[in-house]
């Protein structure tokens, strides 16, 4: 989540835009980057109110200002995808960490068990990391997707879909409570992709980190 939103931060401050700069959300510090609602409260009262069974939750939003942007509709497309990029760049990484780990384990049998727990730790990198991506790609407000999602509609329609940013996260909320298969239909990217990463590393596996 920390290097989404850095990622965000930094696409701005290179389309023309330092307003994440100047209020130093250009950064990896994590508390930077996190709302004490949307980081803290919610996915714990969720997570309480449904028995474990759901949560959901996020980072602060990194301020922008589009206006700022030398091209408005090029910017914030790059700005918008920049995180979704990074995930997928991350996951990318942690398929070859998880490779590498398994490679140490075989050579130094001694450390399989905490080398074990590392290997975890980088499937679950891997699995977060695409949910993430793909999350942040449904045409909901204020997903990242939303933001291509209304450069491609006709201009009036562009203008009341704007109109659900006013909502802030509640419309995906309640999509996401109310039906969650779509929220599934959009992360089955995620799946085929774990997969593939498992299908590809997945011979170097340690017992139990998978």
């Amino acid at each position: 989540m920390v290097a989404h939103e850095y990622a965000h931060a930094e696409a701005a401050y290179r389309q023309g835009d330092n307003t994440a700069y100047m209020l130093g959300r250009l950064t990896l510090n994590p508390v930077k980057h996190i709302d004490p609602f949307m980081t803290v409260l919610l996915p714990l009262m969720l997570w309480f109110a449904s028995n474990g069974t759901y949560t959901f939750g996020g980072a602060k939003p990194v301020p922008v200002n589009p206006r700022n942007y030398r091209n408005f509709v090029r910017g914030d497309v790059i700005v918008s995808l920049a995180g979704i990029a990074v995930n997928l760049a991350l996951f990318v990484a942690c398929v070859g960490l998880f490779a590498l780990i398994g490679m140490l384990a075989h050579a130094l049998p001694g450390l399989t068990v905490s080398l074990g727990i590392l290997q975890r730790m980088a499937f679950y990198g891997m699995w977060l990391n695409l949910v993430l991506a793909f999350f942040n790609l449904i045409p909901i407000p204020p997903l990242d997707g939303s933001h291509v999602f209304y450069h491609l509609l006709p201009p009036g329609a562009g203008l009341k879909y704007r109109q659900l940013y006013m909502f802030g996260f509640l419309p995906i909320l309640l999509v996401s409570w109310v039906a969650p298969g779509v929220i599934a239909v959009f992360l089955w990217p995620a799946h085929r992709l774990l997969d593939l990463g498992i299908a590809i590393v997945g011979g170097l596996a340690i017992p139990g980190a998978m």
